[in-house]
């Protein structure tokens, strides 16, 4: 027997009692079951993951089998995530996101959210000013699923109906399910594509800007903006954060690629990442929600100061979630 297989042996005869106990309180405590564990167990746990800890230390040092080592390593992870790990529950979990980290992260990324709000804003105007003037501009810009029939060559009538006849419902629902979607994906691009040094990010936001812009300017022309605008906004307004906000995420990740500080690059992209990826999360919360608004309460709302003011609380429900003070968690 080599003096290397007796080592190992020795190793193990002398400590395997203690990993063996780590390792049946480990699976007494594992899966939740933590209350299972006694009160002795319990102070015992990190004793024995330090010791685990020491001797995987000591066997990679002397270079025991390989074996032995792979078993030990197993341990001391198992253990690690037991003693430090989070072992909140998915309720709690999800009351920290939507009181902390959400919120919390959306705070981190207000730069890149002011840059991401101020591409929207000047392409919802240039849009606005290129239809206005020149009415063929409309077909350029805006898709033509989007359309169906609503452009220049509509009548007014048509164009007022789209907003309020019961009957238009069903091709209603059609077009406002193309706008959710086309929408979606423009937020879901805009955080994506965000590591190609932000441009693709930039042109999706603006792409989503001049889209409005023009349909702004084609209902204005018939003196029907602030219908539209009543009728758009009042899902329009989460669908609008939920796109500047994920266009912010995607402008973190690509300013984390061009600019990684003193960092290493990919360090700097997971470390924007972790915040953008949290963001991103409660974007698609955001976008459920706007599908819910304008699935239901744009088609069955038909007055126009009802539809305002859905938009208006909205809004203010939404920038004081964000960016309102608050208290700080007490432990």
């Amino acid at each position: 027997m080599s003096a290397l297989t007796l080592r190992s042996r020795r190793f193990r005869e002398e400590r395997e009692a203690d990993w063996r106990r780590l390792e049946a309180l480990l699976l007494k405590g594992e899966g939740g079951r933590t209350a299972a564990l006694r009160v002795d167990e319990l102070i015992a746990l990190p004793l024995l993951y330090r010791s685990a800890v020491s001797s995987l230390s000591v066997a990679r040092a002397i270079s025991l089998d390989a074996a032995l080592i792979r078993y030990l390593e197993g341990l001391v992870t198992r253990a690690y995530f037991f003693v430090y790990g989070t072992r909140a529950r998915l309720r709690e979990r999800l009351v920290r996101f939507f009181r902390t980290d959400w919120p919390a992260a959306a705070r981190a990324l207000w730069r890149e959210t002011a840059v991401s709000a101020a591409i929207l804003l000047v392409a919802v105007v240039a849009g606005y000013l290129l239809v206005s003037r020149d009415a063929d501009w409309y077909g350029a810009i805006m898709p033509g699923d989007m359309t169906q029939g609503r452009d220049p060559t509509a009548t007014t009538a048509l164009l007022k109906s789209v907003l309020y006849d019961a009957h238009q419902q069903k091709g209603l629902s059609v077009f406002a399910t193309f706008l959710f979607t086309h929408n979606a994906q423009i937020a879901i691009l805009a955080f994506a594509l965000g590591f190609a040094f932000c441009l693709p990010t930039a042109l999706l936001v603006a792409e989503n800007g001049l889209s409005l812009g023009a349909l702004m300017a084609l209902y204005a022309s018939r003196g029907l903006l602030p219908q539209l605008t009543g009728w758009l906004f009042i899902h329009g307004v989460t669908e609008l954060l939920a796109t500047i906000l994920a266009g912010a995420a995607g402008f973190r990740i690509g300013w984390a690629v061009m600019f990684p500080g003193s960092r290493a690059r990919l360090d700097a992209v997971a470390a924007a990442g972790r915040t953008a990826g949290t963001v991103m999360a409660g974007v698609v919360v955001m976008l459920v929600i706007a599908g819910v608004l304008e699935g239901v309460g744009r088609q069955l709302i038909l007055n126009d100061a009802a539809r305002w003011a859905i938009a208006a609380v909205s809004l203010v429900l939404w920038l004081a979630y964000f960016y309102a003070p608050r208290l700080a968690p007490t432990r």
